[in-house]
């Protein structure tokens, strides 16, 4: 399943989001986590030093590779020039899956281990020297959207993406691509901000929407976040001393994590899990068409030179029965 974490700048959603696949990696489940923000912080949260950081391969790096290999033998794409980050698969289009190896996972995946386990961490890269002034990040993680269109995932194999922060996330259709989305606030007006707009932006989308309240000292705090986000509020995390070491580089075995921050893991694991057994992978996949389609008239078929509505395979249903093995 396919796990997004949001929220206001500093809220601590990728502190959140690296607990969550600790949490996840210790029960022994596949784990592909993804850094998606403009500020790459996932790897030092996840225990990686600053050298093994600024060394994770840059998915946007990668573009032409990851287009040449999902393209595969689809026969509506002709060339890997025509594909743009919201181009959706087809018969004989490549699929990745989790578990698999490929060529997408070896030029952009790296492993990290975490105590007895390990998962694959993949990164859209930081803005370089070239593109400051010049390019929009949205770009950047244009590869992240085309490889989630890709993926079939299954009930017990995650992905989580530590997503950009605020609601820069709706500038693109990677906002549907998610069974849940954890929105992570702390107790303040501002706060609580980030998920107004989510969820008046998600609507019209079926996107399931939890917020996870963060900095909680106490029961007033409890009291205000239920009062602005009623029922959206799953559960609630205040201060870590486990938390605080590993952001000082110090962690202990995930193992001694407070009790009460690994029940809010673990509440958040069966909120995800539920949401995947509800997901409907027609309206998936039409979402992902729409988006397309939307994203073909604006900007992509003149990018292109192409009609990229001819991308699209009517036909074509993404699924869990779909083997992500396909032609050469």
């Amino acid at each position: 399943m396919k796990i997004a974490f949001v929220g206001k700048g500093g809220s601590g959603k990728t502190t959140l989001s690296s607990l969550f696949i600790r949490h996840l990696a210790a029960t022994g489940a596949p784990v592909i986590a993804v850094d998606a923000d403009i500020n790459q912080h996932l790897g030092a949260a996840l225990g990686l030093s600053d050298e093994e950081t600024a060394a994770l391969p840059a998915m946007g790096a990668h573009l032409p590779l990851i287009k040449e290999y999902l393209r595969g033998a689809n026969p509506r794409i002709a060339s890997a020039d025509t594909m743009i980050k919201t181009t959706p698969p087809g018969e004989g289009s490549r699929l990745l899956g989790v578990r698999e190896e490929n060529p997408v996972y070896t030029a952009c995946a790296r492993p990290v281990a975490l105590d007895e386990h390990g998962i694959r961490l993949m990164a859209t890269g930081p803005f370089t020297e070239s593109d400051l002034g010049v390019a929009c990040y949205h770009s950047k993680v244009g590869a992240v959207e085309l490889c989630l269109n890709h993926l079939v995932d299954g009930p017990d194999e995650y992905v989580v993406v530590d997503m950009t922060a605020g609601s820069d996330s709706f500038a693109s259709g990677m906002f549907t691509r998610f069974d849940m989305t954890f929105l992570v606030a702390e107790p303040t007006r501002k706060g609580v901000s980030v998920y107004r707009q989510y969820k008046e932006y998600a609507r019209d989308f079926g996107v399931a929407l939890k917020v996870v309240g963060n900095k909680v000292q106490g029961e007033d705090d409890v009291d205000f976040l239920r009062a602005e986000v009623g029922d959206d509020l799953l559960v609630t995390v205040g201060h870590s001393d486990w938390v605080r070491a590993m952001e000082k580089g110090r962690p202990s075995a995930f193992g001694v994590l407070e009790a009460g921050n690994r029940a809010a893991l673990r509440t958040l694991q069966a909120a995800a899990d539920d949401s995947y057994a509800r997901r409907d992978w027609e309206r998936y996949t039409r979402q992902m068409v729409h988006f397309h389609l939307r994203n073909a008239e604006s900007w992509g078929n003149a990018r292109t030179g192409a009609d990229l509505a001819a991308q699209v395979d009517p036909g074509f249903v993404l699924s869990e029965g779909l083997s992500a093995v396909q032609p050469a």
